[in-house]
């Protein structure tokens, strides 16, 4: 769970600031949309797989060049 401290007497736009940036660094808005939509695992395991070619002919090119 994130949160954070006015420890500073900060005005509330840069509480709201260090909030949000703190909540992205976490990753929680990202989950929420991932768990929003059912997804059907054969699709999941086919967008993993579509993933991981990719990484590797971008680490291929990257090596190979």
């Amino acid at each position: 769970m994130s949160g954070i401290k006015n420890l500073n007497n900060d005005s509330l736009e840069k509480m709201i600031k260090l909030f949000k940036k703190q909540v992205e660094k976490v990753g929680i808005l990202g989950d929420l949309k991932k768990h929003l939509v059912y997804e059907k695992p054969s699709l999941a395991r086919k967008k993993k797989s579509i993933a991981a070619r990719k990484q590797a002919a971008k680490q291929a090119r990257r090596f190979s060049a």
